[in-house]
């Protein structure tokens, strides 16, 4: 068998669904032929004719899934750095967000930015998650809110995939914050939907989000959203249950959504309906933290349920200003007790199943994309116990 490449003596984070735990493979080998994984496994079960064009050993070194950060909106303009003040004087997210800081003034950051603004500024963002390990990451629009500049955003965030060796998946956030210029939320609401059509036939989005709270938007205009995403073809997401329980995961689910995002007040029916309808909640433990909650996402309903469970950074200029998915895993041990193997999962499996990617990139199997993070750690526990450290050894994307 002829490879482009292995690696040697390696110790193997498969996360294999149908392996226990973390599905680790000790002295094993990891092979790539075409940008894909030929063979992952014992080393003892390599083919006895093998041979590669280059071959490198890791002395035991551990090789993860390429990290996956599956709830980002990393492209905007100017920042809110201000609001974390105004935050730390006492003010609330929703006090602020009422007296038209919040989302809106980014908004009017964003929309003042041109496409290369956009780029060059989301840039040094991206390579602070790409040293990490991190390679493949979903970017959210929601910062335009009128045509042209979600527009702008989403062909900003596609070229970061031309910039830089990731995968960049991309997700309209039309229905995020109503903007300045409309006083009607159910006629911005027909906006926004007349804009998914146009999304969807020039490829700039691969699924339609919307922000589903009292101070965004009702169920019932969540429910147009995602009924214009079906029809144009474009999976749905939800930032649902943040701050109260409108029963936004329930409502994800009867759409069939990849995820529902956030979930601090979602409650038990919320929980079995994601379940029966394989809709993977994103935990957002770096949101949590700045905006110092005390309302925890239902972890025992979830695991009970066995809703799959996965973590991302919600990087964005006012909740959460993280660029670190390797910080937002100890988050998550630190302020919801998810477990080593949950955090692990959480940031390669199902982050992989929460954009609709599993099949390609997630899971260190036959097949999929050659995307690894290999790290210079004793054992995968170090990859959420350190605090602003960084072990990766190598970052592989597409086997090379």
């Amino acid at each position: 068998m002829q490879f482009d490449k292995i690696w040697l003596d390696a110790r193997l984070v498969t996360l294999k669904p149908a392996e226990t735990g973390l599905g680790i493979i000790e002295n094993g080998a990891i092979a790539t032929k075409d940008g894909r994984i030929a063979f992952a496994g014992l080393l003892s079960e390599l083919p006895g004719n093998w041979s590669a064009r280059e071959t490198v050993r890791l002395d035991g070194r551990w090789v993860t899934p390429g990290l996956v950060d599956c709830h980002t909106h990393l492209v905007y303009g100017g920042n809110r750095a201000h609001e974390f003040e105004l935050r730390l004087a006492g003010a609330s997210y929703e006090e602020i967000a009422r007296s038209g800081g919040g989302i809106l003034s980014t908004v009017k950051a964003t929309r003042a930015a041109s496409e290369d603004d956009l780029v060059n500024a989301s840039l040094p963002r991206l390579d602070h998650l790409i040293a990490e390990g991190v390679t493949t990451i979903e970017i959210k629009s929601g910062y335009g809110l009128d045509r042209d500049s979600e527009f702008r955003v989403l062909r900003a965030a596609r070229r970061l995939a031309r910039e830089r060796p990731i995968e960049v998946a991309t997700t309209f956030l039309g229905a995020h914050a109503l903007p300045p210029e409309y006083a009607d939320r159910d006629r911005y609401i027909d906006y926004v939907c007349d804009m998914i059509p146009a999304i969807a036939r020039d490829h700039l989005a691969d699924a339609v989000d919307a922000f589903c709270e009292g101070i965004a938007f009702s169920p019932e205009q969540t429910a147009r959203v995602f009924k214009a995403a079906k029809t144009a073809g474009l999976a749905v997401k939800l930032h649902a249950d943040q701050l109260s329980n409108l029963h936004g995961a329930r409502l994800a689910a009867e759409y069939g959504a990849l995820s529902a995002d956030h979930l601090e007040y979602t409650d038990e029916d919320g929980a079995i309906a994601m379940a029966k309808a394989g809709t993977t909640a994103v935990l957002l433990p770096g949101a949590f933290y700045m905006l110092r909650e005390k309302q925890m996402p239902p972890l025992d309903a979830f695991r009970r349920h066995g809703v799959k469970i996965a973590v991302a950074t919600d990087c964005n200029p006012g909740t959460s200003p993280l660029t670190s998915l390797l910080l937002t895993m100890n988050m998550g041990a630190t302020l919801f007790r998810l477990t080593v193997d949950e955090l692990i999962a959480g940031v390669t499996r199902e982050a992989a199943r929460a954009l609709g990617r599993l099949h390609e990139v997630g899971t260190l199997e036959t097949g999929k994309w050659c995307d690894l993070a290999i790290w210079d750690v004793e054992r995968p526990a170090e990859l959420v116990y350190r605090i602003g450290f960084n072990p990766l050894f190598q970052r592989v994307w597409r086997g090379a």
